[in-house]
């Protein structure tokens, strides 16, 4: 019996460790690939320099494109910020948040170093970092950043909700992004993401008001989580369940709840869990 019981308990968590690794690859994968294409538009070339319609596009289907590759396997948050709006809507526990936003870091900061690699020295000097415009002060800036990151994570919730919506995200966070870099990169470059502004600083050491590109997404996230979640949309969860989701002890009850009822079907019940998992846990 006992014998039995810790075979049962290694097969849980050796489950539980394959469906968390895979999220957090699919994580650092999306980051990274998001950062490269996304800053590689933006990079002024001297005999061809991007128009801010060339740069919203690019970002546009690059968001597009790594949401449709990865939303079924880790919710494609690929941003520090909407993480932190998950779980201050109780749809992420914390252990997996830290692990998000950690894999996303090391994602963005991989895209950058690949893109730094592969571009001419004489175009790497800002090399896509972003910068608040002269005219603009401080508080200007974090307003910005906040209102931007604000629609993004507003459409991220209502594009991802099951209850009112059963179909790919992809085309229509693309287009938020889009939305929020034809008017972002006038004042700040359009961060919405510190994931997309750490890579480039780590790369080339451009930490001026690097700041700004933290606080004003993480506070446009945190308020945009709490109309969602408990205005425009509340959900039903009690304190306890909010808590459990919040320790991650929701994720180990629901891996231990799941039994596959047919071999044939483990592939489509582990894509079930996995989804939940992502927006429960």
């Amino acid at each position: 019996m006992e014998s039995g019981r810790r075979s049962l308990a290694k097969a849980l968590a050796c489950r539980l460790w394959t469906t968390i690794s895979k999220a957090l690859f699919a994580e650092f994968l999306a980051t990274g690939l998001y950062v490269f294409f996304g800053v590689g538009s933006a990079l002024r070339w001297p005999l061809s320099l991007p128009s801010v319609l060339q740069i919203a596009i690019t970002f546009n289907l690059a968001t597009a494109v790594i949401v449709q590759i990865t939303w079924k396997a880790s919710g494609a948050h690929v941003n520090p910020a909407v993480t932190l709006a998950f779980l201050v809507g109780s749809q992420i526990s914390l252990p997996r948040a830290v692990a998000y936003v950690a894999a996303q870091l090391a994602g963005a900061t991989a895209g950058a170093a690949l893109l730094y690699g592969v571009s001419p020295g004489d175009i790497r000097e800002n090399f896509g970092v972003n910068v608040v415009r002269s005219s603009v002060s401080t508080g200007q800036a974090v307003t910005v950043e906040l209102v931007l990151t604000l629609q993004l994570v507003l459409c991220v919730f209502a594009s991802t909700d099951t209850r009112h919506t059963t179909g790919s995200p992809a085309a229509t966070i693309g287009a938020s992004v889009a939305v929020g870099h034809l008017i972002g990169i006038y004042f700040t470059g359009c961060s919405m993401n510190p994931a997309r502004s750490f890579g480039s600083a780590v790369i080339v050491g451009k930490f001026t008001v690097h700041w700004i590109f933290w606080v004003g997404p993480l506070l446009g996230a945190v308020l945009a989580s709490l109309i969602y979640n408990f205005i425009l949309f509340p959900d039903t969860k009690t304190l306890a369940q909010r808590l459990a989701i919040l320790m991650g002890t929701a994720e180990v009850e629901k891996v231990e709840g799941v039994e596959p009822r047919k071999k044939e079907s483990q592939s489509s019940s582990e894509d079930t869990e996995m989804d939940s998992v992502c927006q429960v846990a």
